[in-house]
C-alpha cells in the first residue's frame, strides 16, 4: 500500500430536503432534512480494500454515491489522487472519472438489456475518447478476461438475459476495469446473487486488490467483511462508530454496536455457545437525531451520560470507536 491515500474522504456530509409542501411553504415552516450522511471519514489507499459496513438505511449507499460524486455533498470533501472533486463542474470531473469507478449492486439493472456484452463494456472507452476501434476491441477482450469471462470471445456477442447472475456482475465489473481506475467502488456487489456465485465474485475483488487496485466494499454482511477487508469502517445513522484493522475490529468490537452486529453472525463450529445481543427498537428518524450518541435509544449500556456528549472516534492507533464508556 502507498503512503498516500488513493481517496480521502473528510467531514463529508449530505442531507436530503423534504418537501414542505403548499402549506408549509406559504407558512414559511422550517425546512427540515434528512440527515443520511453526517460527517463521515474515511480513507482508502492504493492495493486496499476497505469495508463498509452497516445496517440498511445507515447512509453506505449514500456515501458511495457522494465520493463519485453522482450527487453533490453539502459539505466535506472527496479528494481522488490528492484533487478534491466536490467543487468540480462535470466538465472539469469527466477526466477524474477515469480514475474512479463504481459497480452497483443489482446485475440485473445495471446493465442494458439492449446492448450486447461488447457494447457495454466498450461504451466507457468511447465516452472517454479512448483508442481507435481495433484497439478498443482489444481493451474490452483484456477486461472481459481480467474480470473472469475467459475466453472473451465467447461472451462478446451475448446479451445480459443470455447471462447468469455471476456472469452478468463481472460484466459489470469488466465495464468498469476497461478505463484502467485507480479506485472501485462496489456498492453490495453480490448480495443479489446466489450464495453459489459469490465467493467467485469476492475472489474477484480480492485479486484486482492484490494488483494495487483500491476498493471501497459498501456491505451489510460484517461476515464478508471481516474475510476480505484490509479495514472496516462500521457505520451508524449517517456516521462511522468504529475503525480499524479488520482482524482487531471482528475478535475485539469496542462500540456496543459493532459487538452486537458480531454477535448474530453464524459460528462455524455448533458447539459454540455464544450470546446474541439483540438490539432492541427501531433505528431513529434521520430527520430527528437523537441528543448526544445517536445509538443510546438503542444501546444496552447506554446511561444518561450519553445523553449530553455527541462521541466522536476516540482510542490509540488504528482502532477507534465513538462511545464514552470505552
Amino acid at each position: 500500500m502507498s503512503a498516500a491515500p488513493l481517496l480521502a474522504v473528510r467531514d463529508l456530509v449530505v442531507h436530503y430536503p423534504m418537501a414542505r409542501g403548499i402549506v408549509g411553504t406559504v407558512g414559511r415552516k422550517e425546512e427540515r432534512v434528512v440527515r443520511a450522511v453526517d460527517g463521515v471519514s474515511l480513507t482508502v489507499a492504493s492495493g486496499e480494500l476497505v469495508a463498509l459496513v452497516g445496517e440498511s438505511g445507515c447512509g453506505k449507499t449514500t456515501t458511495a454515491h457522494a465520493v463519485m460524486r453522482m450527487l453533490v455533498p453539502r459539505s466535506g470533501s472527496v479528494e481522488i489522487s490528492g484533487r478534491d472533486i466536490a467543487p468540480l463542474s462535470e466538465r472539469a470531473l469527466r477526466p477524474l472519472r477515469r480514475e474512479a469507478q463504481i459497480v452497483f449492486q443489482d446485475p440485473y439493472e445495471s446493465l442494458d438489456p439492449r446492448y450486447r456484452v461488447r457494447d457495454t463494456v466498450t461504451e466507457p472507452l468511447v465516452i472517454h475518447g479512448m483508442g481507435n476501434k481495433e484497439e478498443r476491441t482489444e481493451r474490452v477482450r483484456l477486461a472481459l478476461e481480467h474480470a473472469g469471462l475467459s475466453p472473451a470471445e465467447l461472451f462478446l456477442d451475448r446479451y445480459p438475459h443470455e447471462l447468469s447472475g455471476g456472469q452478468r456482475q463481472r460484466v459489470a465489473i469488466a465495464s468498469a476495469l476497461v478505463l484502467e481506475p485507480k479506485l472501485l467502488v462496489a456498492d453490495e456487489p453480490v448480495s443479489m446473487l446466489d450464495v453459489s456465485v459469490r465467493a467467485g465474485i469476492l475472489d474477484l475483488l480480492d485479486g484486482l486488490r492484490r494488483t494495487g487496485l483500491g476498493i471501497l466494499m459498501i456491505t451489510h454482511d460484517l461476515s464478508t467483511a471481516a474475510h476480505y477487508a484490509d479495514r472496516i469502517l462500521v457505520m451508524y445513522l449517517g456516521r462511522i462508530v468504529e475503525e480499524g484493522p479488520a482482524r482487531a475490529v471482528v475478535n475485539d468490537p469496542q462500540h456496543p454496536y459493532t459487538r452486537a452486529l458480531i454477535s448474530v453472525v453464524p459460528r462455524r463450529d455448533p458447539n459454540d455457545k455464544h450470546r446474541e445481543q439483540i438490539l432492541q427498537g427501531e433505528t431513529p428518524n434521520p430527520v430527528d437525531i437523537p441528543d448526544g450518541c445517536r445509538f443510546h435509544p438503542r444501546c444496552p449500556i447506554g446511561d444518561e451520560s450519553c445523553l449530553a456528549v455527541d462521541p466522536q472516534l476516540m482510542g490509540e492507533g488504528a482502532h477507534r470507536a465513538a462511545c464514552i464508556k470505552l
